[in-house]
């Protein structure tokens, strides 16, 4: 037997364990949603979850909105203290909330979706402005 055939995987000795975070099913929310779901599992007010990490509550909200992202230590310590996995928090594999039920992941879609309306209303919004400014100076250069 050569070392090679000696070393390569079989159903029994294979290197990547049936139930590891490979063989997973990804959670396809963002960062910021996970953080929201793991605070809101682990009955942390964004406040108070500021305070334990030692950031603004407006810098947590900022994270949890997708505004920006927590560098590793904090996630680090995030992670801890919402008892998931900062693979979780980053890729939706691993160790995820365990309260989590079907009408949690119900609502964060709507709030998701509410979200979203609101954006795209804005986008709306600044679409108008945009094409009425367009108007006028267009209008300003024909009369010269």
């Amino acid at each position: 037997m050569t070392s090679s055939s000696r070393n390569a995987p079989t159903p029994t000795n294979s290197p990547v364990p049936s139930s590891s975070i490979a063989t997973q099913r990804p959670d396809y929310d963002t960062l910021g949603g996970r953080l929201v779901r793991a605070r809101v599992a682990a009955g942390l007010n964004p406040a108070h979850l500021a305070k334990q990490i030692g950031v603004k509550k407006q810098t947590l909200e900022a994270w949890e909105t997708d505004r920006s992202e927590p560098r590793s230590n904090r996630l680090t310590t995030l992670s801890g203290l919402l008892g998931v996995s900062p693979t979780w928090l980053l890729y939706g594999v691993g160790s995820s909330p365990q309260t989590e039920t079907l009408a949690d992941e119900v609502q964060v879609l709507k709030g998701q979706f509410e979200r979203l309306s609101e954006l795209h209303e804005q986008t709306g919004i600044a679409l108008a402005n945009i094409e009425g400014a367009i108007a006028r100076l267009s209008n300003v250069e024909d009369e010269t």
